[in-house]
């Protein structure tokens, strides 16, 4: 029985194509403007055409005829960057985002024009939808003359957990396509663990593929140390529990779930890194190898990835498609078609010249920043009702050189967020008149006490900051605010609230906590010895 056959396009790793070819179909056709996703593609789907290519130069008929075959499916994964809620808060220019879709559309209108690509689909962050419009006319298309509107007939935001993808990742889906079934079970990132076996540990006699079956003797890109230096997971972690406005997520990483969203950019001190306990090791953490990543993807256990470099590696997985959920995309369209659900065609998979296997540990070291580098961070893990204490750079003139530190009390988060700045005499006041009196006294000398000598000027506390400053006496605005927390911690246990009338105004509420009362008379002594 002759196979439906299938164009891709932003085929970059191969992601959507591979999921067309496990469910049967047969994709004789890739275009992608990235090389090395153009060569894992041809690594692992030796059968089909790839080009590299600039999908916005086919913006003729006789262009995508030159290059384009007549297949009976067009599937497509535009980058979708332009439209992340991860790029500048989902608030990045559009412009290329909606170019690249009016290209890909484009293509599709012209074939199904002419009697071919009876189905289609477009994946892309849930977010393009805002962007893409129920038809298009032939004109807004850019195509000449006459022809039919293109009519999006279904849209939908999937899971592909829901789907067998061990990744909680939503993608939005539109086109001439059909819902997919949903599994009933879902995978999670320990059962891909124990099927590849810890990175550092020894090689296992054979691997099982838990999504395809499959039974291979070696893998590759997993038997590395990816162990992060302490500077990374702790930035990670901060980011993760602590962020100045936004919520609490997992440090590490749950095991027993499905895995987050997998991004493009490799990161490993970010709030969207995936970050695992190390196997053996306390208060040890490491990154995912590449071969997890491919694996929560749900990319076939043999799958292989070219590239020199993790990053470059990570990059084409991270802007995949979720081979399982196309694969049901891929069902839901033959179950319309009436047709049966065929064997992947036999092909050759190449291995990828470049294996990360045997890898040793890379070793990071904190690089020095650069001296006009902004800092505002509240008091490490001491945020109650949204109310935090800042310390921060914003108000420098780092034109001339000049570093002006402040002392904010922050309530709330976004549009609706207010702040407040108080001198120590009113603080002091409002403390010494409250049954808090001696615990702030010895707060006060305990904390005098220990930044003694430590903090000089604010440019030397800059420096420090921007890790310029090599020397041993002075203080990093972190480990100044660390002390803070540290002194609060010792000398205040309880959750009382303190009135100071003074808040109000700018705050909306006169009781604050005692702790974030003490915490700001910190900030506000060091930010007065700085000046």
């Amino acid at each position: 029985m002759d196979r439906l056959t299938v164009c891709d396009f932003f085929c970059g790793a191969g992601g959507f194509s591979e999921g067309f070819y496990q469910a049967g179909f047969n994709v004789v056709f890739g275009l992608d403007n990235w090389n090395p996703a153009v060569v894992t593609h041809k690594l692992n789907h030796p059968d089909c055409k790839v080009v590299k290519h600039n999908i916005l130069d086919l913006d003729t008929p006789q262009k995508i005829d030159k290059i384009v075959p007549n297949t009976d499916i067009i599937i497509g994964s535009p980058p979708c960057v332009s439209f992340s809620n991860s790029n500048k808060s989902g608030k990045a220019d559009k412009t290329l985002g909606v170019q690249l879709i009016h290209a890909f559309l484009r293509i599709i209108a012209y074939k199904r024009s002419k009697g071919y690509c009876k189905y289609w689909i477009m994946e892309n962050v849930p977010n393009s939808l805002k962007h893409i419009q129920d038809k298009y006319t032939w004109e807004e298309l850019g195509l000449p003359g006459n022809g039919p509107d293109l009519v999006i007939p279904y849209r939908d935001i999937l899971l592909a957990s829901d789907y067998g993808a061990p990744q909680d990742r939503k993608r939005a889906i539109c086109g001439n396509c059909f819902p997919p079934e949903k599994i009933n079970t879902k995978k999670t990132i320990q059962y891909i663990m124990d099927v590849l076996g810890n990175p550092c540990g020894q090689k296992k006699e054979s691997y099982t593929d838990c999504i395809y079956g499959d039974v291979v003797d070696e893998v590759t890109d997993h038997l590395y140390d990816t162990t992060l230096p302490d500077f990374k997971w702790k930035k990670a972690k901060r980011l993760k529990q602590d962020h100045g406005y936004m919520g609490k997520m997992s440090f590490p990483d749950k095991l027993d779930r499905c895995c987050r969203t997998i991004m493009a950019t490799q990161s490993s001190s970010t709030r969207e890194s995936i970050i695992f306990p190390k196997e053996k090791c306390k208060d040890q953490y490491r990154s995912p190898t590449i071969r997890e990543i491919s694996c929560l993807m749900g990319f076939p256990i043999g799958y292989q990835f070219s590239g020199k470099s993790d990053s470059s590696k990570h990059k084409q997985i991270g802007n995949a498609v979720c081979p399982p959920l196309a694969k049901a995309l891929g069902y839901a369209i033959l179950k319309h078609a009436n047709l049966p659900q065929l064997l992947p065609m036999k092909r050759k998979i190449q291995l990828a010249p470049f294996n990360l296997n045997g890898r040793p540990l890379k070793i990071a070291i904190e690089k020095p920043r650069r001296i006009t580098s902004k800092y505002s961070i509240h008091i490490p893990y001491l945020k109650i009702s949204t109310l935090r204490v800042e310390l921060s750079n914003k108000s420098s003139n780092f034109t001339d050189g000049e570093y002006k530190w402040t002392s904010i009390l922050h309530r709330g988060a976004g549009k609706n967020a207010k702040k407040c700045e108080l001198s120590n005499n009113i603080l002091e006041a409002a403390i010494n008149n409250s049954i808090f009196r001696s615990q702030f006294t010895e707060y006060k000398k305990a904390l005098l006490l220990q930044t003694q000598n430590t903090i000089s000027s604010s440019e030397e506390f800059q420096k420090k900051m921007c890790r310029i400053d090599t020397s041993t006496s002075h203080k990093s605005p972190n480990e100044i605010l660390d002390i803070i927390k540290r002194c609060v911690d010792e000398y205040i246990d309880v959750q009382d609230t303190l009135e100071i009338e003074e808040c109000k105004k700018s705050l909306m509420k006169s009781a604050i906590p005692i702790k974030i009362v003490f915490g700001f008379w910190g900030v506000n002594n060091v930010v007065e010895r700085l000046s």
